[in-house]
């Protein structure tokens, strides 16, 4: 069991552990190890980052790290995961470390890792890294500077690829508003929709290193809900920190979130002939909704566990074209590895426009479950299932919902936590159900 992983990486505050110095040092050195033992050779190792202040002061660590088994790094400077997956796939790179936290505050920060492919780590390898990280013996290599080299090539490679990704024009006319989160999307998402042909604002595109994910972007989307309805916007798009996701919202002000997108892309890609297996993976957080309505459309969706790189896994295994979570991580697998939050949003108003109704239309048209999420901080993490008292706990609401609805029990891969979703079509019910199962794990498991 990994113990400084989570499900997108090592995260914390920065300058606390496991994001400390030294710390951050043993990691560099343990990613430069584990490459080099699989490659036979010195390793080459991309390192990009967002726009925290703690940014500048990691990747030197992380490189003074690697310096120790002779491994080369080079900066890719501040770029988002996706285009730093795309360096370091498309620059004959070993590997790749993206200094982020995603859609945290700017005190934390993270390190995700990517191999030569451009994906993320299988949790083997994750798993040595941890092991060379927390090994006794293991001494943190010596601080100091390391001379990184800065490739300014691989940013705008992957500026080309996103002007590349739909047809010069496609946006025309189309009104959008921005929510760049402060963070990567800013230096890059505006003047590729405006290349496209969009009539483009933006808000949260001014960084100073603390303002990422600050009352904006994916997840704080309430200025780009009022500003998109009331400036008169065809859409509002959200990205988060580095800009691996995206959600929307429309003229009416609701949200178009990650299912609503998996659903759109579907379509698209069916009418296209690209849907290979006419199949859709998704998380076990998708809601009910999303597999009935592909249903109907012919399309069977399979579910993964959380977090985007267990999605592109089971992509993979199944040989499906498209995937991605509600939070917004949406993958197309002809074009990349990884969830990528502007190409999301490009090809999101591409799919529209081969829509005989509007987005509003087509919200109107889908109706969500009731689904209550309920988390509760625990002591210890036990198989929940197997566990005497929550296993029949949850057998019992499984059994009330009789096949009209889902119980999901996970624990949280970064923190203490148990999260328990109850969905189905009676809001009051479900609602009960959630806190009734919380409060039985509370009791069992509670701190």
């Amino acid at each position: 069991m990994k113990r400084l992983f989570g499900t997108d990486g090592i995260r914390g505050i920065a300058g606390q552990s496991p994001l400390d110095r030294p710390t951050v040092r043993r990691f560099g050195a343990a990613v430069a190890a584990v490459l080099t033992r699989a490659t036979g050779r010195t390793a080459r190792v991309v390192l990009g980052r967002d726009t925290r202040e703690s940014g500048p002061w990691l990747r030197d660590e992380v490189a003074a790290g690697l310096a120790v088994h002779g491994a080369e790094a080079v900066d890719a400077g501040i770029i988002t995961t996706p285009g730093l997956a795309r360096a370091t796939s498309k620059g004959r790179f070993d590997g790749g470390v993206m200094i982020s936290a995603s859609h945290n505050p700017f005190q934390d920060n993270g390190l995700k890792v990517f191999g030569a492919d451009g994906t993320k780590l299988p949790d083997d390898l994750e798993k040595e890294i941890e092991d060379g990280i927390l090994d006794p013996a293991a001494v943190a290599p010596p601080g100091g500077m390391v001379a990184v080299r800065e490739d300014g090539a691989l940013l705008r490679d992957y500026v080309r690829f996103l002007e590349g990704a739909i047809p010069a024009g496609r946006l025309s006319g189309v009104g959008v508003l921005l929510d760049c989160a402060n963070g990567s999307a800013a230096g890059i998402a505006p003047e590729v929709f405006r290349f496209l042909g969009a009539r483009v604002e933006v808000i949260g595109a001014s960084p100073d290193g603390r303002n990422i994910n600050l009352r904006c972007g994916s997840l704080h989307l309430e200025e780009l809900l009022a500003a998109t309805r009331e400036g008169g916007f065809d859409i509002g798009i959200a990205f988060d920190g580095d800009a691996d996701r995206c959600l929307a919202v429309d003229r009416n002000g609701r949200t178009v979130d990650g299912d609503h997108i998996l659903y759109l892309g579907a379509r698209a890609l069916k009418r296209e002939g690209r849907l290979r297996g006419d199949t859709v993976v998704s998380t076990v957080m998708s809601n009910l909704w999303l597999e009935l309505k592909l249903r109907e459309e012919g399309i069977r969706l399979l579910r993964a566990s959380v977090g985007d790189k267990y999605v592109y896994e089971r992509m993979v295994a199944e040989d499906a074209a498209l995937g991605g979570e509600q939070s917004g991580h949406i993958i197309f697998r002809e074009r990349a590895k990884t969830g990528d939050g502007i190409l999301t949003g490009l090809l999101l108003l591409d799919f529209l426009r081969n829509e005989d109704r509007s987005l509003e239309e087509i919200l109107d048209s889908l109706v969500p479950f009731p689904q209550v999420l309920v988390n509760v901080a625990v002591r210890e993490k036990p198989d929940l299932l197997r566990h005497p008292v929550i296993g029949p706990a949850i057998s019992r609401v499984e059994a009330a919902l009789n096949g009209r609805g889902r119980v999901l029990l996970r624990y949280s891969g970064t923190e203490p936590l148990a999260r328990v979703m109850v969905e189905g079509a009676d809001e009051a019910r479900v609602r009960r159900d959630a806190e009734e199962l919380a409060e039985v794990i509370r009791r069992e498991l509670g701190v």
